[in-house]
């Protein structure tokens, strides 16, 4: 390895090889360090249309396409006394893919290699050396074999998902959402029976007294079930019960979605568990360090936003360093833009999560949310349905870019509501247009004056005051 890189990226999962690649696409001197040798496995197989725009922009979208993967044409909901489809055909990109994410990793990792990125799989970061707030330079050591080293930089991306090397062993200052304080267990089955009732490869969300199912067809014939719970729940039946399987079992006949679709299928995996924690960092970017991906931020996997959390994180993260290595912004304002930025990302999402769970009022409730925090106006019950279809398929921080985006006109949208709702849907707009802040792609939806720009070159443009 070298002794000195520009920019150093710990993790080669969908964060890391994103960032890394955009970055060398941009004559940036990148190295990526990954601890595991890909292929390795990973959970979170399914994702969402916006995901595609990212693929497109670091130049892997044709090779994903090529591959084979599951094609998802949308989501099916069963949802307490409702149900209801999200249907993707009217998203500039109308489908996104279910993946195994050994081999859809494993893709975009070969792919920054041909970019141009220096990759050293097997390879684990011990420890970080900083000067003050600053990292500087990092010791490495291969898991298996005897070479090691240290490498400096001029800044460092986390990228190492949960584990979250800065925030956790350095800056300790991962703040955990105590609502989401979930277990997850999941296993694969095979034969399971495609659902005709929903769009092609649709994932398929159920709700439990207790939790949640989760049902993902994949392209090598199985399929992801998953059961989420809190651990509250979690410790009441694992006392009650002989096993992790049986306590998965038992949720499964309780869905009827999820069960009428395994009637003739076998379990061919073990069932395993993770606990499903949903956090934040305080802190995502700071003197020469940024946060990415799950190093930086997770939510509940009710809307399956992992994967676009993470590449936009990276398009968001790349844009504000590739703009500051060339001069043309400061670093405080380059960390301040993908702070901001990425945060409103990750709000927006989580307070969707938050109303699905309530579930108050029935589904509208859950648009309603979803209008809230979107930036374009709808105006009847239809246009809302869109509205939530848009903020949790991730597409709404992709339409940031499109033009005529105007605030919305809360007063008037809320004049027939009860006086409790509407005095509900105002709070939450206010909070999160006053106190969080937008992503920005846009200059009518600019933080601090500040936009991403993919032309000529990816970075962060100044808006042109009148």
């Amino acid at each position: 390895m070298n002794k000195f890189t520009q920019v150093l990226v710990i993790g080669g999962g969908p964060a890391g090889s994103t960032v890394a690649t955009l970055l060398a696409r941009e004559g940036v001197d990148v190295t990526l360090v990954e601890r595991d040798v890909f292929p390795r496995y990973h959970i979170g197989e399914s994702l969402l249309p916006s995901c595609l725009e990212i693929l497109e922009m670091i130049g892997a979208r044709e090779k994903v396409e090529a591959y084979g993967f599951q094609r998802k044409n949308g989501g099916y909901f069963s949802w307490g006394k409702d149900s209801w489809i999200l249907n993707f055909e009217h998203l500039r990109h109308p489908y996104s893919y279910q993946v195994v994410r050994s081999e859809f990793d494993h893709i975009l990792l070969e792919h920054a290699k041909s970019q141009g990125v220096k990759v050293y799989e097997g390879t684990a970061i011990r420890s970080l050396c900083f000067d003050g707030e600053r990292p500087h330079s990092a010791t490495w050591a291969q898991v298996v074999g005897d070479e090691s080293g240290e490498i400096s930089f001029d800044y460092l991306i986390d990228a190492s998902g949960r584990a979250g090397l800065m925030a956790t062993r350095y800056l300790k200052h991962r703040h955990f959402h105590e609502a989401f304080q979930n277990v997850a267990l999941w296993g694969y089955w095979q034969g399971a029976e495609r659902a005709s009732f929903a769009p092609e490869g649709a994932i398929l969300n159920g709700a439990v007294p207790d939790g949640w199912l989760w049902g993902i067809p994949l392209h090598d014939g199985t399929m992801s079930v998953g059961y989420v719970l809190h651990k509250t729940n979690f410790k009441e039946k694992r006392q009650d019960s002989d096993s992790l399987e049986q306590i998965y079992l038992n949720a499964i006949d309780q869905c009827p979605v999820i069960a009428d679709r395994l009637k003739s299928a076998r379990l061919v995996s073990k069932v395993t568990t993770e606990q499903d924690y949903s956090y934040m960092a305080d802190r995502l970017a700071g003197p020469g360090y940024f946060l990415i991906g799950d190093a930086a931020c997770f939510i509940d996997p009710l809307l399956s936003t992992g994967v676009h959390l993470a590449t936009h994180s990276s398009m968001l993260c790349a844009a504000s360093v590739a703009s500051m290595l060339r001069g043309e912004v400061t670093e405080q304002q380059a960390m301040t833009f993908f702070e901001k930025s990425y945060r409103l990302a990750y709000l927006r999402l989580i307070v969707i999560v938050s109303g699905l769970y309530a579930q108050y009022n029935g589904k509208e409730s859950y648009f309603w949310q979803a209008q809230v925090l979107t930036h374009h106006d709808y105006d009847d019950s239809e246009a809302l349905n869109e509205a939530f279809l848009f903020v949790v398929s991730g597409m709404e921080d992709v339409m940031d870019a499109g033009k005529g985006i105007r605030e919305l006109n809360l007063a008037e949208m809320t004049k027939e509501l009860p006086e409790e709702e509407a005095a509900k849907a105002m709070a939450m707009y206010n909070v999160y247009n006053k106190v969080f802040w937008r992503s920005s792609t846009s200059p009518q939806t600019a933080s601090d004056g500040l936009y991403v720009t993919t032309q000529p070159r990816l970075g962060l443009v100044l808006v042109e005051k009148d």
